[in-house]
């Protein structure tokens, strides 16, 4: 299966984006479409073998729309000028539109009011000259409805274009008859009144009402564009051993690149000469900078502080890292709810329903009362008012805000699923190891049987070193490091038949000698004798440290203590965590005590210690089968994780949560990334989630209600109480403002602050 992503043109409505997906999905080899018509784009995932994407353009294409492939790597200049264009055509037709509807109703005062009105000008009540004045109202600045409602037509399909323009273009064409053949009425001693004024006003507030919605749907992409926007523009690169400035588009993985205080660094790398501090807020959230040094990694858009140096490109173009987070940003914000289902199944058979109570509207009114003006006003209002719009932008808004809200905080949210699941979490487990302690064992204790007797702790230490040193587990790192601290000369033996038991140890054969270093579990499954060095494993793991068992040709020689200290914020995170109602759970490799006496130290009470790696996952599902309530499924259970071996336990987890700083692996089957690796990353993204989900509710809410109770009224529903009618005018600002305030509602996200 392959996925691409679609930019669409031409949509008008929530309604016109349903028909754009059953369009792509009724192509043979289409999976799965998603339409987000706030964002203009389709996310699609099709069989290669079976279509190809010229297919599914032409899907969109017959049904009198346009789709091209998302670039990628966005312009953001162009994307910028084109916002501008669409900003300034749809100003241009509000203004055109304003001015002459201003006229009009001032002309139409006297017929809407009964009254005669003196200080206005007798030639402005000329049906002639309204309809001079009405006509590139209808025409230019209701173009895109008119076209749209004919490609609808031609496609048997019907949508907002549809009610608009039916709307404006009944009381338009009702209009002519009066103005043509106005001696008609009078002997029907009927009021030869026009309503071009009504077609003129509700084309003009539509259009406002599109405008202040793209303005402010601009904002919902302000985090992705301010994302866009750190890329430096320009490098300075060592070339035939000159320092040239070129653009970044130019640089190239393995040029030796030159960054002075103050400057950005173009594109991510490993510093080879110099030192400095960097601050990597703009990708990390981390807000203190980070010291860098001669081997240390930098990435592209983050800023230089104070010290200079050179570094060689390591990945450029759409492989730096804030190009990967602009693209799962991307991804996120095009992506769909499962909230959002309510919303496109309403609005998959809204329009025709709309249509049908704006047929029997006209036929109540004109069977009770014979008038046929009292008949088109309420008609013209229920196509008018009801708009689908406010429906369509209701999810899709929030999770733009959200999404981008979560990126600037150092949160990658893969998808809008995984952002509406993270508020219904009912438990989380943490892992121990990199994710609440450092990941940067040491050494702290070491114990031979031996003693110090003719170097004997230098030669086991050396030979352990040797074994350890073919193994990438952080306490091997641990104790390579400390062999080099405590003098160990280097290289080292190559081992022979190198082999990592999973969740056991290491063995090696190291000059024809058996070495196996590893828990004290798997040197009881190997029938290794370890009591002579029992008591001193029972006050390590007491004091909360990990042993690792050295034994040579299956008899022990020596222990090692090692500490892993914990994250400064494990602790305060724990505590909010278990404070907003979610049971916090850990799970580590370790033995039972060492396991009790870290979990002590944060304030967990429920342990899952001595887990091997291909268990993790089973432990996840366990937990999530403890039902919290009778009513539910199963537990919402999340997973945080940096390992390689915690992938399967993410994936299984209802919410994975990767820390950034671990592996690709992990991150890559997680829902959430935390990019800086600060746990404060777990609560921010759930407080976000909730806060989401409310404003996502509060807009459903308010485009529903609009709807169920604005049909009705425009209708008539309270003529016989009042004897009022909804003037088609006001049920068109009504439905332009509707669309407007949800997107308003969305953007009070964007005032989120992580606590």
């Amino acid at each position: 299966m392959e996925i691409t992503y679609l930019e669409l043109k031409g949509m008008g409505c929530a309604a016109c984006a349903n028909k754009i997906q059953k369009a792509i999905e009724n192509v043979a080899g289409v999976a799965e479409c998603q339409v987000n018509f706030a964002m203009a784009q389709a996310t699609v995932k099709y069989n290669s073998h079976k279509t190809n994407l010229h297919k599914i353009q032409q899907s969109v294409t017959d049904i009198g729309f346009g789709a091209e492939p998302l670039q990628e790597t966005i312009n953001l200049a162009k994307k910028e000028r084109e916002n501008r264009r669409i900003e300034q055509q749809i100003t241009n037709k509000v203004v055109v539109g304003g001015i002459i509807s201003g006229i009009l109703i001032i002309g139409s005062l006297p017929m809407m009011t009964g009254l005669n009105i003196p200080w206005i000008p007798i030639w402005l009540h000329n049906s002639w000259l309204q309809l001079i004045l009405t006509t590139p109202v209808m025409f230019w600045c209701g173009k895109s409805f008119l076209i749209g409602a004919i490609k609808g037509l031609k496609n048997h399909s019907v949508d907002m274009n549809t009610l608009v323009a039916l709307g404006t273009g009944a009381a338009y064409l009702y209009s002519l008859f009066p103005t043509f053949f106005p001696d008609f009425f009078t002997r029907q001693e009927l009021n030869p009144d026009v309503y071009y004024e009504a077609a003129a006003v509700i084309i003009t507030l539509i259009l406002l009402g599109r405008l202040l919605e793209h303005r402010a749907r601009k904002q919902t992409s302000a985090a992705i564009q301010k994302l866009m926007g750190l890329q430096a523009k320009t490098a300075r690169v060592i070339r035939e051993e000159k320092e040239v400035d070129i653009s970044i588009e130019e640089v190239k993985i393995g040029d030796l690149i030159v960054v002075r205080p103050g400057e950005k660094i173009p594109v991510d790398g490993v510093i080879k000469e110099g030192n400095s501090t960097v601050d990597e807020s703009m990708v990390t959230g981390e807000s203190l900078p980070v010291e860098k040094q001669s081997g240390d990694e930098v990435i592209g858009a983050t800023i230089n502080k104070n010290g200079s140096f050179k570094f060689e490109a390591a990945r450029v173009g759409k492989d730096t890292v804030l190009a990967q987070i602009i693209k799962l940003v991307q991804q996120a914000q095009s992506s769909k709810a499962p909230i959002q289902k309510l919303a496109d199944m309403v609005i998959s058979w809204f329009v025709p329903v709309v249509m049908g109570i704006a047929i029997a509207t006209f036929l109540i009114w004109i069977s009770m009362t014979g008038n046929l003006t009292m008949s088109l006003i309420t008609t013209v209002s229920v196509l008018i008012i009801a708009c689908p719009c406010a429906l369509g932008l209701a999810t899709p808004t929030s999770v733009m805000v959200g999404t981008g809200k979560g990126a600037e905080n150092g949160i990658l949210i893969k998808g809008a699923d995984s952002l509406e699941v993270a508020h219904k979490i009912q438990a989380i487990i943490l892992d121990k190891t990199g994710t609440l302690t450092q990941g940067k064992p040491k050494v702290t204790n070491y114990i031979t049987t031996q003693g110090t007797a003719n170097e004997n702790e230098i030669k086991l230490l050396k030979i352990a070193a040797a074994v350890e040193r073919k193994s990438e587990h952080p306490l091997a790192e641990a104790i390579v490091e400390y062999a080099q601290a405590q003098g160990v000369e280097f290289p080292l033996a190559e081992p022979e038949k190198f082999e990592a038991m999973s969740g056991m140890g290491v063995q090696g054969i190291v000059s024809d000698r058996l070495v196996q270093i590893g828990t004290s579990r798997w040197m009881n499954e190997l029938g290794i004798d370890i009591t002579n060095l029992q008591s001193h494993q029972n006050k390590l793991e007491a004091d909360g440290k990990t042993t690792a068992w050295i034994a040579i040709d299956g008899k022990i020689e020596g222990i090692f203590g090692i500490a892993d200290t914990l994250k400064p914020s494990s602790k305060n995170v724990v505590q909010t965590l278990q404070k907003i109602g979610i049971e916090v759970v850990m799970l580590t490799g370790d033995n039972q005590q060492t396991a009790e006496a870290i979990a002590a130290e944060v304030g967990i009470n429920r342990i899952f210690a001595e887990v091997l790696p291909d268990q993790k996952a089973e432990t996840v599902k366990n937990l999530q089968l403890e039902k919290k309530k009778r009513t539910d499924n199963h537990q919402i259970v999340a997973m945080v994780g940096d390992g390689i071996n915690d992938a399967p336990a993410l994936a299984q987890a209802d919410v994975g949560i990767a820390i950034g700083t671990g592996t690709d692996v992990a991150i890559a089957a997680s829902d959430i990334t935390l990019i800086s690796g600060d746990l404060t990353g777990i609560v921010t993204a759930i407080k976000l989630s909730r806060a989401t989900m409310k404003n996502i509710r509060q807009n459903l809410f308010f485009a529903f209600i609009y709807n169920t109770l604005g049909i009705p009224i425009a209708a008539g529903i309270l003529y016989p109480l009042t004897g009022w009618l909804l003037n088609p005018i006001i049920a068109g600002g009504a439905m332009a403002f509707s669309s407007v305030s949800v997107v308003t509602n969305a953007l009070r996200l964007r005032k989120f602050k992580p606590q």
